[in-house]
């Protein structure tokens, strides 16, 4: 009956990994049980004493909790199987709680909370159905103790069975408590990670592309709803494919991964730089107009002309970036990026290695700007 389940380091299941896992359980619960068995010791010591029973079955009471925990240790510690050895053991636990019931007189107070206290750690502990494989003993051991001893039922708890309930009840519930927290934090945390791994492209560090789209569009819909101006670059590595084809994709990792390290480092704070896919890459400049982000794709276009790859120091990257700023037909998140993507076509058609901001049609932006007069009016 340990006092408390290690809720945040809980058994494996049967299908979890490794030795090693399974050789550190019963080191977790060992101190556990110690404390459980040590403070349920002294409840039923004082029910005995209640009944006047204390020189009857004082001796059993010191073999169940000051000696079974260590001899648990022991048949864990030395078995060949550790995790099936420590499993055994908590099912011996819960036989223990039931033979203590008749031998209290079925004392409603001490034995409720033994056994609650015991089936709440089984179901804690991690391991899948062991509460409902501890009831049979649990209920073989009461059954058979109450079948031997006939004990004569005194539901009634004085005072000091009550006094030293309290202590079982409170660090039961604390311990069950710091480890829930912990339990929370550690889930959190590890929710944060995946969250973290999910909004971030694994090769160059950047945003993926769910990531940046999402705040693309919120940039897009700043500008709808608050007049608030933002750029998207579009920025293409120039010949990549020749650059696979030619020197491997071991040369070709290793150019995404220097583009992608040079755009990070050419961006602003509240900039989000992003993978489009391939050797296509993405920056949503916020709050900035077409002259702030040609600069900020000048630098990043001059920045990618001097990185020198390990594999292949002699080789010289260059890139294509595409500019368009939010304009009032972009509706939705494809036409802002249509739009960025005509402009890197645009700066590939006239030579690459250059910016290129998106220019509207001609005929487009006359139809916006000017109302004919129907005639007579």
């Amino acid at each position: 009956m340990p006092a408390a389940p290690d809720t945040q380091h809980p058994p494996p299941h049967h299908g979890d990994s490794g030795p090693a896992s399974r050789r550190r359980v019963f080191r977790r619960i060992y101190p556990l049980r110690i404390l459980g068995m040590g403070l349920g010791g002294l409840l039923i010591a004082s029910v005995l004493h209640q009944h006047d029973m204390l020189t009857q079955y004082g001796w059993l009471a010191v073999a169940s909790f000051v000696l079974w925990p260590h001899i648990a240790y022991l048949l864990a510690r030395y078995s060949a199987d550790p995790f099936r050895a420590e499993i055994r053991n908590l099912l011996i636990d819960s036989a223990l709680v039931g033979l203590w019931v008749p031998l209290m007189q079925f004392n409603l107070l001490p034995s409720v909370v033994l056994i609650a206290v015991t089936t709440y750690d089984k179901f804690s502990s991690g391991i899948k159905r062991l509460w409902l494989y501890s009831l049979p003993g649990m209920l073989g051991a009461g059954l058979l103790a109450t079948l031997l001893v006939r004990p004569e039922p005194r539901l009634e708890s004085g005072l000091m069975v009550v006094i030293f309930t309290l202590p079982i009840i409170v660090v039961h519930t604390m311990a069950v408590s710091i480890a829930s927290y912990r339990l929370i934090r550690t889930v959190a945390r590890q929710n944060r990670q995946l969250d973290e791994l999910r909004r971030t492209d694994a090769q160059t560090g950047l945003a993926a592309r769910s990531h940046w789209q999402e705040q693309a569009s919120a940039s897009l819909e700043r500008f709808h709803t608050h007049a608030e101006p933002a750029c998207l670059l579009m920025i293409d590595i120039d010949r990549f494919k020749p650059i696979n084809d030619l020197h491997g994709h071991t040369v070709g990792d290793e150019a995404i991964r220097a583009v992608g390290r040079v755009i990070r480092d050419c961006v602003r704070a509240q900039d989000h730089a992003g993978r489009y896919g391939g050797d296509e890459f993405v920056v949503v400049c916020s709050n900035a107009r077409t002259a702030t982000a040609q600069a900020m794709a000048e630098r990043i276009r001059e920045q990618i002309a001097t990185v020198r790859l390990r594999e292949l120091p002699g080789l010289r990257l260059t890139s294509s970036i595409g500019l368009a700023e939010t304009q009032p037909h972009q509706r939705q998140l494809r036409d802002w990026i249509n739009d960025a993507d005509a402009a890197l076509y645009r700066a590939k058609h006239l030579g690459r290695n250059q910016v290129s901001a998106f220019q509207a049609p001609a005929a487009a932006a006359n139809a916006a700007l000017a109302v004919v007069p129907a005639p007579g009016t």
